[in-house]
């Protein structure tokens, strides 16, 4: 070693870095579009292609005739163009191109579809390139939701102020269930809680304290998750041999189901969604160490973490709590082969839910639903169902959440949940 590696300073450890590898049986983020018009999509009968509206324009226009008139009219109207597609493209139009041979149907555009009729199309959100991602708000918002139940879980450890603890909060809510029928008072509500545990902290940086006060002061300032690469499909071999699609975009039917009164399943609706199956991709977390340690509560509360470590293990126990209330839940439902003509078996949701340990680190996007997005878990059941009757669909005498999403598959059974992912640290 030289003198000079000797004397060279060693740059302190600011940043805490982990490249997080994310998989999960089958994925929906939805989109700022809920769902798309009939003129926005189109289907075949094992495809669903989005197509590029630029380039549709311009390709109808390159065919002249009425063509890009009807195309508009079919906006306007807000009505399906496959008949259109034929007449300007002929039988194989998922092929055309526009004027500058640019294909009108992209492959990133492409889904394969497992559902018989799709109907009401709700897409799942893209990058600027046009490929489905995972958003790194989606990964952040979902941890911050952890950490509140982490932290509302285990109010001693953590030295949580009397008025934040979840038997002060039930009270407070209690006395207000009736100024929640205002949205306005819903956010309120929620942003109240928020506040004490993310953002009552002064920064003290050398030696000096700043107060202020939302996202200035809010802790979860010090974690950056980037989005996820691009979910592009491919191939991996599999144990036989034969190769199996990873980051499938496929558009499925999602069946939402309740209970009847006697634990029989009942079928309230089939939404038809685009998603991601065999999700495969990743990601970055990022913590500021040194920012960190400028954080103090003003009431003394204790931080949640210290580390990627002890984030990552706050967000496998809320999923272990997810896991746990779902295996109850199925466990009590019994199947309806005769529900307003759908057969609703839900032997593979049971065989899924079965392991006692979650295998999962986390539930992600859509689907997850009031357990996955709320602290809900944390209150009593009566006064969850409350709030749920209140700010959501009423279900008066039902447990909250009333309602599931399962997903059926290719041979027409019953067989997913969507959301759940695993975390694998790959640096």
């Amino acid at each position: 070693m030289t003198i000079v590696a000797q004397l060279a300073l060693k740059k302190p450890d600011l940043y805490e870095t982990r490249k997080i590898q994310l998989t999960g049986p089958i994925l929906h983020i939805g989109s700022s579009v809920s769902r798309l018009n009939p003129f926005e999509y189109v289907q075949t009968a094992k495809k669903v292609y989005l197509p590029n509206q630029e380039a549709l324009a311009k390709g109808l226009l390159k065919k002249g005739g009425r063509f890009l008139n009807d195309y508009i009219q079919a906006i306007e109207n807000n009505e399906n163009i496959t008949k259109l597609l034929e007449q300007a493209f002929g039988n194989k139009w998922w092929t055309a191109t526009d004027s500058n041979e640019n294909p009108i149907f992209p492959e990133n555009a492409i889904s394969h579809k497992l559902a018989e009729r799709v109907t009401d199309l709700r897409p799942m959100i893209r990058n600027g390139m046009g490929y489905l991602f995972i958003p790194g708000s989606s990964i952040k918002g979902a941890m911050k939701t952890a950490i509140l139940y982490h932290l509302l879980k285990h109010p001693d450890k953590y030295k949580i102020p009397q008025t934040s603890r979840v038997s002060e909060i039930e009270k407070q809510l209690k006395a207000r269930l009736g100024e929640l029928n205002n949205k306005r008072n819903q956010t309120f509500a929620d942003d109240k809680i928020m506040d004490s545990l993310f953002s009552d902290f002064s920064l003290i940086y050398q030696g000096k304290a700043f107060s202020g006060s939302s996202q200035n002061t809010d802790l979860l300032r010090c974690l950056k998750i980037s989005d996820s690469e691009s979910l592009i499909k491919t191939e991996v071999p599999g144990k036989t041999g034969k190769p199996i699609p990873i980051n499938l975009p496929v558009v499925v039917e999602v069946i939402v189901s309740s209970r009847f009164d006697d634990y029989r399943a009942k079928y309230k609706a089939s939404l038809y969604v685009e998603m991601v199956r065999n999700v495969k991709t990743e990601f970055t977390i990022t913590l500021d160490q040194q920012m960190l340690t400028w954080f103090k509560h003003k009431q003394g509360m204790k931080l949640p973490f210290n580390n990627i470590d002890e984030l990552l293990q706050i967000c496998q126990e809320f999923a272990q709590e997810q896991w746990d209330y779902e295996h109850d839940y199925w466990n009590t439902i019994e199947n309806n082969p005769q529900a307003s003509g759908k057969n609703l078996d839900f032997s593979n949701i049971g065989d899924f839910y079965e392991p006692e340990k979650c295998p999962y680190s986390m539930r992600l996007g859509w689907g997850s639903g009031m357990t996955g997005t709320t602290v809900g878990l944390c209150f009593d059941d009566d006064l969850r169902a409350e709030l749920r009757d209140i700010c959501g669909l009423k279900a008066p005498g039902f447990e909250a959440p009333k309602s599931r999403r399962t997903i059926i598959s290719s041979d027409g059974e019953i067989k997913f949940v969507p959301g759940w992912v695993k975390f694998k640290n790959l640096s």
